[in-house]
């Protein structure tokens, strides 16, 4: 067989943002890739991005071995490669001209390439996989072997700008267990577990139990897996976890599904194999509020080690809600906020600002959500067009030519709205800075009841004081930046 040189253009330390945060994981779907690419005979030489500088390593190693096919396959359970950062972007074409210079079969499948089938095609690659890409692949490279017509293979647009040919798209795949598990053994692991003990005390994976999501938010990024929702057995997930805890011993785990457990009894008969196997580890997931309004589901996460929750509140304000079809409401927040704390798990919200028709008042009711429910973490952004998306074709006609963000840090404003990127910028520090005040106010509150302090406590009083006057400061920014007062002034008195 011919040699195959799988990498791919996620380098957590071109995304600064990401690499403070010290939580890499190894990239999911690129592993999946290398099982299939194995399963066919071909000995891998995965370059993994993940942890390196930039990619000239990578493209040293390329002129150095002169594959004969060169496969930049993203992780697509990694949301960090759907926002399409052009970083990224101009990384994987350097990767591709240095791989065409030593003659070598370029093959793309990220979500950027999907979108940008031209720009890849023209920067050099050979082929684009779109859309989910196990069995594209597989395909695309048996046909090339055997030089049969590509034209026929699902799923893959190629040639050039003049002569670009896209094949139909290939359905998803319904028996996710018919999937080997991803070549967990091609990854330097010691290299993730290093960083992860050191900044954090503790080792975690990531493991993807499903693919796709029935719901309909309209911003959300293009289903690479379909509006279909299809889930791997408990009885597969937990084989994958024994085994990443008996190799390489992790005690925590990222599930990465865009919406975890949906099915129904999944969950807990997910918890009884746990039991059953007497395996103990915490993990963490994403979900949606709507699916958490029962105790009994959440007592079954609980029970099988569920840790954090992150769910996609997104706005305080229901016209928000409603205008971004989401399917949920502001009282549901509440309650599954609420439900989820009684049973000792964490709350994540990711917060969304900016999308069409948020005003300053949505925006104040979104803070005065926060400073209510003290969710234990905050994720927040400004709303991104992703091609493919119901939003993006709203907004597409006002955007101007930037239409990715550099960095997941970036944040600008891509189209039109209602303020500009700077205000939006400074209302991201102001929420945080928001937040981080009342949690220590919080913590002050609690000294009556318990006046032990642990050094979290003594930190979260520390920042408070810090964030408070800060606040402040952005709350005037605030004002210079938007043409009328925000109106937020009770929160700061």
């Amino acid at each position: 067989m011919r040699s195959v040189l799988l990498t791919h253009s996620y380098f957590y330390k071109l995304d600064a943002k990401q690499w403070r945060f010290k939580q890499p994981y190894p990239p999911l779907g690129t592993l999946l890739a290398a099982s299939i690419l194995k399963q066919m005979g071909f000995s891998i030489d995965l370059q993994d991005a993940c942890l390196k500088d930039n990619p000239k390593s990578i493209i040293e190693k390329i002129k150095l071995t002169k594959p004969h096919y060169v496969v930049i396959y993203d992780d697509g359970f990694n949301y960090l490669t759907k926002m399409c950062l052009s970083v990224m972007r101009d990384a994987a074409f350097k990767m591709i001209h240095a791989a065409k210079e030593v003659k070598s079969i370029v093959i793309v499948c990220s979500s950027d390439s999907s979108d940008h089938c031209e720009d890849y095609l023209g920067a050099g690659a050979d082929y684009i996989v779109r859309g989910e890409g196990e069995e594209t692949l597989k395909e695309l490279i048996e046909t090339i072997e055997t030089n049969k017509n590509i034209g026929t293979v699902l799923g893959v647009t190629y040639g050039t700008k003049g002569d670009l040919h896209t094949n139909p798209s290939r359905p998803v795949i319904k028996d996710l267990d018919q999937l080997p598990l991803p070549a967990w053994e091609l990854v330097d692991m010691e290299a993730y577990k290093n960083i992860w003990i050191k900044h954090h005390g503790y080792f975690s994976l990531n493991v993807a139990t499903t693919r796709g999501c029935p719901f309909k938010c309209n911003w959300c990024a293009k289903p690479i897996y379909g509006n279909r929702y299809n889930s791997r057995s408990a009885e597969h997930v937990l084989g994958e976890i024994e085994y990443l805890i008996n190799t390489f011993h992790p005690t925590h785990f990222w599930m990465c599904d865009d919406i975890f457990g949906l099915k129904p009894g999944w969950v807990e008969k997910f918890g009884q194999l746990v039991k059953q196997k007497k395996l103990s580890f915490k993990y963490k997931i994403q979900s949606r509020v709507d699916l958490l309004l029962e105790s009994e589901v959440v007592n079954h996460l609980a029970s099988s080690g569920a840790e954090t929750v992150w769910v996609g509140a997104e706005s305080g304000s229901q016209k928000i809600l409603d205008a971004m079809d989401k399917g949920t409401t502001v009282d549901q927040i509440h309650t599954s906020t609420r439900l989820l704390k009684k049973h000792n798990i964490k709350v994540g919200f990711f917060l969304q600002f900016g999308y069409l028709g948020e005003q300053l008042e949505d925006i104040d009711k979104t803070i005065q959500m926060v400073l209510q429910l003290m969710p234990d973490e905050i994720g927040i952004s400004v709303s991104y067009p992703l091609p493919g998306t119901g939003f993006y074709e709203k907004v597409k006609a006002t955007m101007d030519e930037k239409q990715n963000w550099k960095d997941s840090d970036d944040l600008d404003m891509m189209f039109q709205g209602a303020y500009s990127s700077s205000f939006y910028k400074v209302l991201h520090r102001y929420v945080h800075s928001r937040y981080r005040s009342q949690r220590g106010l919080d913590r002050i509150k609690l000294m009556f009841k318990k006046p032990v302090l642990a050094y979290a406590d003594i930190r979260k009083i520390a920042s408070m004081m810090y964030h408070i006057p800060l606040s402040l400061l952005q709350f005037y920014q605030l004002k210079k930046h938007s043409a009328n007062s925000l109106s937020v002034n009770r929160e700061i008195n």
